[in-house]
């Protein structure tokens, strides 16, 4: 048996400032940080006792906030992994949220999705993005480890889940698993017939209503 807890980092800076994240390092807000720290009480609640855990995390800001509070329950360090980072929005990252809004071309309803341009200098595609987050998942999933927690953003998490269940990239294009910021979703396989359960997508259960998705 393995379970997957993937974790999308709470309300941060650039929400309440309404600005671009992506890579742009913005930090957990005060509001953020107490969130975090329900979320890893929750968490706990959740995997059992001298359970092995082990906790990867993005290396941005608000994410390694996130994981050090997780971390800090656990007595654990967390993997710091570029690759679970948010899609790059190249130029537009810590703009205003309205200057991204002006410029973005959004995808054709049919045809090329994956390697659309969206009209933003040095901008990820979505294949790009989708390939590191399937990497960093390959590499995660290399470990026995049956308890692993993942800390990542909340458009990364469609890519988390797509690699879960094996989604070929090629067919990820129209794929939106929609979350929470500071939510847990918990994916599972079972050791005899291996298939890949979403058991739960977006829990917020843990945290206050006044939270930013």
């Amino acid at each position: 048996m393995r379970i997957l807890y993937v974790v999308t980092h709470p309300e941060a800076t650039h929400h309440v400032e309404e600005v671009v994240g992506g890579w742009h390092d913005s930090q957990l807000t005060p509001a953020g940080v107490r969130a975090a720290a329900s979320l890893a009480q929750a968490l706990r609640t959740q995997v059992p006792d001298g359970a092995q855990v082990e906790l990867f995390s993005s290396d941005l800001q608000r994410t390694r906030q996130t994981a050090g509070k997780v971390a800090e329950l656990f007595g654990i360090t967390p993997i710091l992994d570029r690759r679970l980072r948010e899609k790059s929005y190249g130029e537009a990252g810590g703009r205003p949220q309205e200057w991204l809004d002006r410029r973005f071309v959004p995808p054709p309803a049919f045809g090329e999705r994956m390697h659309h341009d969206e009209g933003v200098k040095g901008a990820e595609t979505k294949a790009e993005w989708a390939r590191r987050i399937y990497a960093a998942m390959d590499q995660i999933l290399q470990s026995p480890c049956e308890h692993q927690i993942i800390v990542t953003h909340g458009g990364s998490l469609t890519f988390v889940v797509s690699s879960w269940i094996k989604m070929p990239i090629e067919s990820a294009g129209y794929a939106s698993f929609r979350a929470p910021s500071g939510s847990i979703t918990t994916l599972r396989e079972d050791d005899y017939f291996h298939n890949r359960q979403v058991v739960s997508l977006g829990d917020s259960r843990h945290l206050a209503p006044t939270t930013a998705d």
